[in-house]
Formats: C-alpha cells, sequence, structure tokens
C-alpha cells in the first residue's frame, strides 16, 4: 500500500536494523517505538519477528498519518498506535516494556527532549529492558565521516536545537535514568545501534 510520509531512510536502514533486533529482542516481548514516523519499521519488523508486540507512537502533530497507515494492518502483532510527547511528564502506557526502540530521532528533537526520552525509558522499561538507539553519533566531540560532519551542520541550519548527540553526553544522560551503555553496534552509513540496559 502507498504509505504518507513515506521515509527512503527507513526504507533504507529496516533490514539492516531488523538483523540486530532478531538478536537482540526475546520472545513475547513488548516494545515501545518512539517517533514511529511513517510506521514503515513497524510494519516490516512485524512481518519477521512474529511473537514481538510493537506498539508504535508518535507525536499528536504526525500521528494522523501514522495511524491511517496502519489502519490496514491485520495481523494482530502491531498494537493501535499511542501519541507520545516525550517530554511530557507521563507517557500514556498501561504497563512496562521490554524494550523502546527509537531511530534517527536523537538528532531532530531538543536536548530537553533527549533526556526526557531517556529519563521516561528509565520508567517505563522493566528492570534489564533495553533502550535500542538508531542514528548517527559522535565520540568525544569527533564525527564518524565528513558525511555526519556536514549533516549535523544541515541540521542546526535547519533547527539549532537539533545535531548529531555525543555518546559520552548520551552516557551521563543515560546513567541518570539507571541506563548503561551495553553495547555499540556499527551500522552502514556511518549510522550505530546503540543498546543500553536498564539496571
Amino acid at each position: 500500500m502507498t504509505l504518507i510520509n513515506f521515509a527512503p531512510a527507513a526504507e533504507r536502514n529496516g533490514r539492516v536494523i531488523l538483523e540486530q533486533l532478531q538478536s537482540l529482542l526475546q520472545p513475547d516481548s513488548r516494545v515501545l517505538e518512539l517517533g514511529s514516523g511513517s510506521g514503515q519499521h513497524a510494519l516490516l519488523f512485524s512481518q519477521y519477528l512474529k511473537t514481538v508486540r510493537w506498539f508504535p507512537s508518535e507525536t499528536s502533530e504526525a500521528f494522523s498519518a501514522l495511524a491511517c497507515n496502519l489502519k490496514r494492518h491485520t495481523e494482530g502483532l502491531i498494537e493501535q498506535p499511542l501519541i507520545i510527547d516525550v517530554g511530557e511528564r507521563s507517557w500514556p502506557l498501561e504497563y512496562r516494556v521490554d524494550a523502546i526502540f527509537t531511530a534517527n530521532t536523537l538528532h531532530i528533537i531538543s536536548w530537553d527532549k533527549v533526556e526526557a526520552l531517556f529519563k521516561g525509558s528509565g520508567l517505563y522499561l522493566l528492570s534489564g529492558g533495553l533502550l535500542i538507539t538508531y542514528g548517527p553519533f559522535r565520540y568525544q566531540g569527533e564525527f564518524t565521516s565528513e558525511s555526519n560532519a556536514q549533516f549535523d551542520t544541515w541540521l542546526k541550519q535547519r533547527d539549532k536545537k537539533s545535531g548529531i548527540r555525543d555518546i559520552s553526553e548520551l552516557a551521563e544522560v543515560a546513567e541518570k535514568a539507571g541506563l548503561k551503555l551495553l553495547q555499540d553496534i556499527a551500522m552502514p552509513a556511518n549510522n550505530q545501534l546503540l543498546v543500553w540496559q536498564k539496571l
């Protein structure tokens, strides 16, 4: 079907992320996705992660497109999408989840919302649960490629509150939220999959 707000990046990275999720997620996991966008990841992952229950979410501004794209999905593994603004004090979850996944969001949202995302993850993950973050990152202030440096400049010209985040700074925020970096997995196109675990 034709998707509203189709994202070429999600089309490119979906299968390589899926390969990692197949080993990271336990059978019967409940996974909250923050910033689901068009729902492309949810639709792809549900085809292969047959026992994982996927909870997509978006902000109120982008929610209608996500809901429209998912409404014809009938396999039952994708739950009704949720409206979640990570900056809100509480998220509309009835119970804690085994994992939280978010792709290409940390460099888009403002730093205070990055902090809120980690804080909320610490609250809504079960003990030992995983926060899985995908995208470009910096190491000790350095970019992993010239293209990422150029991308960072473009992001900040578009919105001065955005930008590629430094892993050391994220680790400090994670520690305050009761999370530690478990794995740092190199991905194609100068991206990383960072896996944080709730202590």
